[in-house]
Parts: structure tokens; sequence; C-alpha cells
């Protein structure tokens, strides 16, 4: 072969090297990118449709699963438990609903599984076992937990939720977390909200916070709301009725032996103004209204002021900056009293709490 051939041989593979070197590169370059930005739009999509049909499908199974997109302006709406296939874990589905709704059925003191709280159903607080909107509803655990809550000062799981609850608001004795109840009600409690993205709360969900009052919450006016208001379910004595059944509560008691004990939320005159303001009396909503705000403020302070279960919060708000201006026992990083922080005025003391962070 002369020279000039060889020659000709040569450039031709240094060319072919040269394309098959660009064209790894390219593809080495697009790799990197994909790693770097995530996959090009149209497979974002392919990706996005075949993940949302597949929660369609675990949600119609009973098993929790995560929507990708929520419209933030709607309000949430409970999933249809009924509309769900017959299968073991819909029974169990049903199973942490009831126990929601019946609780003292079952761990109440004359409960059939346990004897380990004051009577009263978790939906006492968690309104319809947990469905109702702007009724302390559920939508917006399985979405957040587990998290960092100030309480504690510790992440916590769904599970110490639910038994913080049974300690506090049934003044009762934690469930084994293996329990089959626990379990129940857990698994409910996740199916609920499997359709809220992670990180997020729904419109609708947990308990309104309503404006701080100009002046300090009153008792006494709050009692003349109560007796206005209140009385027809709750009594004059705030005992509560009983069903027929002698176990369960028609409507709780709102204070005294068998009522939320001094660690629960609605212990807190926010968190029970903001509750009772959409959902009490009977047959109010956040669409049929009927207390003012004055009048919600003063009854959760007239409610709150009266005798109920007391129970040990010194492992509570490890740092003291972190309690909420309605945190009614001290100490506290600020100079106010407790009777301020049990009654107010808060705006006083969340301006200085704002201030401090500054």
């Amino acid at each position: 072969m002369e020279q000039s051939d060889k020659d000709k041989v040569y450039i031709e593979m240094i060319n072919r090297l040269s394309n098959l070197v660009g064209l790894l590169s390219i593809a080495l370059i697009a790799a990197i990118l994909i790693i770097i930005f995530g996959p090009p739009g149209f497979i974002k999509t392919a990706k996005s449709t075949n993940s949302n049909s597949t929660n369609s499908v675990n949600a119609t199974n009973g098993s929790p699963s995560v929507q990708k997109t929520m419209d933030k302006n709607k309000i949430w709406m409970a999933p249809d438990l009924d509309a769900v296939p017959d299968s073991e874990a819909k029974a169990m589905l049903e199973y942490g609903r009831d126990l929601i709704a019946n609780t003292a059925k079952y761990l109440g003191p004359n409960g059939s599984v346990a004897k380990i709280s004051n009577g009263m159903n978790c939906q006492n607080c968690h309104l319809e076992a947990g469905t109702k909107p702007f009724g302390n509803n559920y939508s917006g655990v399985a979405s957040t937990y587990p998290k960092f809550r100030e309480r504690s000062g510790s992440i916590e799981t769904i599970y110490k939720r639910v038994n913080d609850c049974i300690e506090r608001s049934l003044n009762g004795i934690a469930l084994d977390t293996l329990s089959k109840e626990m379990q129940a009600i857990k698994s409910y409690i996740e199916w609920l909200g499997n359709e809220v993205p992670k990180g997020e709360k729904p419109k609708g969900s947990g308990i309104v916070d309503l404006p701080y009052l100009k002046r300090a919450a009153d008792p006494l006016k709050g009692k003349t709301a109560y007796q206005k208001h209140c009385t027809s379910c709750h009594t004059e004595t705030g005992v509560g009725k009983l069903n027929t059944d002698g176990i369960t509560y028609q409507y709780p008691p709102l204070w005294g032996p068998k009522s939320y004990n001094t660690g629960a939320g609605l212990y807190r005159l926010s968190r029970f103004a903001g509750y009772i303001k959409h959902n009490m009396p009977f047959g109010a909503s956040y669409q049929n209204i009927i207390l003012s705000d004055e009048e919600a403020w003063d009854i959760a302070a007239y409610v709150n002021s009266q005798d109920r279960p007391q129970k040990d919060l010194k492992m509570d708000w490890p740092k003291l900056a972190g309690k909420p201006v309605d945190h009614p026992f001290g100490p506290y990083a600020d100079p106010f009293s407790e009777q301020q922080h049990k009654y107010g005025p808060f705006e006083p003391i969340a301006a200085a709490k704002k201030s401090a962070k500054k």
C-alpha cells in the first residue's frame, strides 16, 4: 500500500474515532444533566401520569398513597371509606374509624379491649371521626408527620401524637404501638390524608386561629354565653350526657373528673375558642357560624376555669421560648403573668415574642 493510501486510512480512522468520542461525550454530558436537573418534561409527565394512576389504585384498595398536586383553595373533604372494596385492609380502616368514633366502647372505663381512658371518644375533639372540615380533622397528619414539636422538644411520630391525645384529652394510659388498635388508628389516619402532598396541610384542616381580643377573655361573660348556647347538650354542670348504653357519651363532659386534663390542647384558650367557633353549638359549621368571636373566647375562658384532672407537665416545652402565648403554666421566657398567659390579652405577649425573635 502506498504512503498516500495509508494516510487516507489513518485519517478515516481518526475521523471515526473522533465521531465516537463525540457521541460518548454527548451521552456523558446528557447523563450528568439528567442526574443534576432530572429527566426532560415529557418523561416527567409520563412518570407523573403513571404515579397518579397507581395512587388511585392504592386509595381504592385502602392503602395510603400521596397525590402529587392539591388545590390549596379547595376545602378538604374526606374520602369515602364505604366506596373502598371489601378487603382485610378495608376492615382494618373500618376498625380504626370505629375506634375514633366510639373510643369508650373499646378503651373506656368499661372498654371491651382495655380500660385505659376517661370515657370520652376521640371524635369528641376530632369531629365526625376526624373528617369534618375545620373540625380538628386528620387531613394534615400523614403529610406532616413525623415532625418536630416544641411541646416535647423532639421529632414525633403519629404513634406519639395519638398517645398524647389518649393521655391528655382522654386522661388515659398510652396504647401499645404494636397493638391492633394503634395500628388500626394509624392506618385510618394515614388513609384519610393519602391524597395530601407531603409537607402540606389542606384548607379546612386543624382548628381555625381566631383573632385575639383586645381584652382578656372573661369567664363571667363566658358563663352567660355557655348558659345560652351549651347547657342543652353539655348540661349546666358541664358533665355531659351519656348515651342509653351508659358507656359512651352523646355529649362529652367539658369539665370535672371525666373530662380532658390540663395537658390537653383544648386547655389552651386559642384552641378551644377556635374549635367551638366553627363547630358549636350543635348544628354549627364553617358554613353556619353561630358564635361571635367574643362569645367563643369567653366560653373557652369559662369552661377552662372549671376544675378538671391535672397532668404533670414538667417535661413539656423544654425551650421556654417555644411556649405558645396562651400556655397557662409558667415559667416563661417573658415577663407576663400566668393569669395573662391563660386569659389574655394575648396581643402584647405575641408582640413581645415576635420582637424576641428578631
